[in-house]
């Protein structure tokens, strides 16, 4: 192991890091919000819609970040569409994640009994004051295991979107790799990098679903 290449360029890495989880946060928060708009459509089953939206979740689910990638990068400019390679990454997560953020609201929805929907209704609770006050708490807290997995799946995905000509962490481990041979040290600065980025996640989301377990949020109860 050489400690002075390692030394010497882990500002690059630094640097990738700061760019894989800025990337990383907008495509997440767009893929929460474009996830919890499509388990809504679900939930509710609204006609038309619903297709469309599986359709789009059977899409994203069965094709890999990496083909979206280069459809988007390489394939549309031919129609004469050119996006930048952060606007592609970002678009491609936010695709990708979109689905799998859906399924686990969708999924945290659907557990909640119908009972305590129907009781809402009955005291004059609205639709939208029943989803805010009480379906919404407890899906979320229900779903907080598999939206943690999405989250530090979708970070792991990151690592394709050297494809794009994006400086990310693995675009900066293989270039080192070309120019010096340093595999052990370029490999080993890599890895580094994602356990600085997803071990405090996993930790936070660990703690963020016991606290919300303990304040009784994930527990079944009716009105």
């Amino acid at each position: 192991m050489n400690l002075e290449f390692i030394q010497k360029y882990a500002n690059l890495y630094v640097h990738a890091a700061g760019l894989t989880l800025r990337l990383a946060l907008i495509g997440i928060l767009l893929s929460i919000l474009v996830g919890f708009l499509c388990s809504l459509v679900q939930y509710y089953k609204i006609p038309v819609l619903r297709k469309i939206i599986g359709a789009y979740i059977e899409l994203s689910r069965n094709t890999p970040l990496v083909v979206q990638l280069f459809f988007l990068y390489f394939g549309l400019p031919k129609l004469g569409i050119r996006i930048s390679s952060e606007t592609c990454a970002i678009i491609g997560l936010t695709f990708l994640g979109g689905s799998y953020m859906s399924e686990a609201f969708r999924s945290g929805l659907e557990s909640i009994d119908k009972i305590q929907t129907e009781s809402a209704l009955s005291l004059g609770f609205s639709r939208f004051q029943v989803m805010r006050y009480i379906l919404l708490p407890q899906a979320v807290a229900i779903s907080v295991p598999a939206f943690a997995a999405n989250v530090i799946f979708l970070i792991k995905e990151t690592s394709v979107f050297s494809i794009v000509a994006l400086a990310d962490l693995m675009y900066v481990a293989k270039d080192l790799m070309g120019l010096y041979h340093k595999t052990t040290e370029s490999l080993f600065m890599l890895v580094i990098g994602y356990l600085v980025i997803l071990l405090p996640i996993s930790i936070l989301a660990t703690l963020l679903e016991r606290r919300l377990r303990y304040a009784g949020f994930g527990n079944q109860s009716t009105i």
